[in-house]
């Protein structure tokens, strides 16, 4: 397998794992009644970042060499902009359908995977010239 599918099949399986950390914490929060969506939502990306960064750190993109004090402000500058178009889709979603908060927040967790993957490739883990 070459390096670039090993490092989109690492991705996958590390965004699922996240995703799954993301999506049960902040779906049984906001169930609980006593938090918000959009506070559950947080929660749920506070919880995943960790399973997130260190994952795609030490399998998805380990091969391209980046240093922790330079891949884990970039990531955390990825993951942060892919949450604030994640949160922004939620809560569009909700106000403009009447789907639930647990099919909104899946189809646009989807939706925001790819271009976190290309910014993490090509930006965030990318090694010094």
């Amino acid at each position: 397998m070459t390096r670039h599918k090993a490092s989109i099949s690492w991705f996958a399986m590390i965004g699922a794992a996240a995703a799954l950390v993301h999506y049960i914490t902040a779906v049984s929060l906001e169930s609980l009644e006593w938090l918000s969506a959009a506070h559950a939502n947080i929660a749920g990306f506070l919880a995943a970042f960790p399973v997130s960064y260190f994952g795609h750190r030490f399998l998805s993109f380990a091969h391209l060499n980046a240093q922790h004090r330079q891949a884990l402000p970039r990531f955390f500058s990825v993951a942060l902009l892919g949450f604030i178009a994640n949160q922004t889709l939620v809560l569009t979603g909700l106000a403009c359908t009447p789907l639930p908060f647990w099919l909104v927040l899946g189809i646009v967790m989807v939706v925001v995977a790819l271009s976190t993957y290309l910014l993490s490739h090509f930006w965030a883990f990318r090694g010094q010239a």
